[in-house]
């Protein structure tokens, strides 16, 4: 049966539902809205969370990831593991570099000083280029004159985060006059992003005429 007002209207219906069930999902519907707001900020949340965590797993990776540097045309454990070398790459560079320095003649130095200032930090690259240029000067002006710089097996070559410590032996010729030297080059690095520069080289405590 349908009912009617005085005035013959029919109630404020829509269909057969009353205004209330309106309203009541109306206010289902904000409900839900907000709910899913706060979702949304949730996931973000989340989102900026997992970032953080990705990019601090990212940097801790680079600090700790092994780079393999061979520039010897050598093999073996030549790698340096974020900022610190390895064993074998020290005594390989030790080597590369008491023969770049310690052994030459007036028609290598050249070509050898230019290498090994390619290994040189920026810092000290000018103290070391006029050392070198001095070294070429004194050739220039005796050039007979050959060094030969060797190693020493019975000292120990000693190593620390930022110095190599290399007990020598040098044998210098000059018109046919052979002197031999003892005595020890200290050589300074550093690692920066897993490349190796030369900061200084030093002899220290030679001593002529040993045998």
């Amino acid at each position: 049966m349908r009912l009617f007002t005085r005035s013959g209207a029919a109630p404020d219906m829509i269909g057969d539902t009353p205004p209330s069930w309106h309203l009541h999902r109306y206010l289902q519907g904000s409900a839900n809205l907000f709910e899913e707001n706060r979702l949304l900020k949730f996931a973000i949340a989340g989102l900026f969370g997992v970032s953080a965590v990705l990019g601090t797993v990212i940097y801790t990776s680079n600090q700790n990831q092994r780079t393999v540097i061979v520039p010897f045309g050598a093999g073996g454990d030549l790698y340096v593991t974020g900022n610190a070398p390895s064993a074998t790459y020290l005594r390989a560079i030790t080597r590369n570099i008491v023969s770049l320095v310690g052994t030459y003649s007036a028609y290598s130095a050249d070509r050898q000083f230019q290498e090994l200032l390619s290994l040189v930090h920026p810092s000290a690259y000018n103290g070391l280029r006029d050392s070198l240029s001095r070294l070429l000067d004194e050739l220039g002006t005796n050039p007979t004159l050959s060094i030969a710089t060797y190693i020493r097996g019975d000292q120990p070559v000693t190593y620390t985060d930022n110095e190599i410590v290399v007990p020598v032996e040098k044998v210098r010729v000059i018109g046919g006059v052979i002197r031999k030297f003892r005595g020890n080059l200290r050589i300074r690095f550093v690692v920066d992003n897993g490349r190796f520069w030369l900061t200084a080289l030093q002899e220290e405590k030679f001593s002529a005429d040993i045998r």
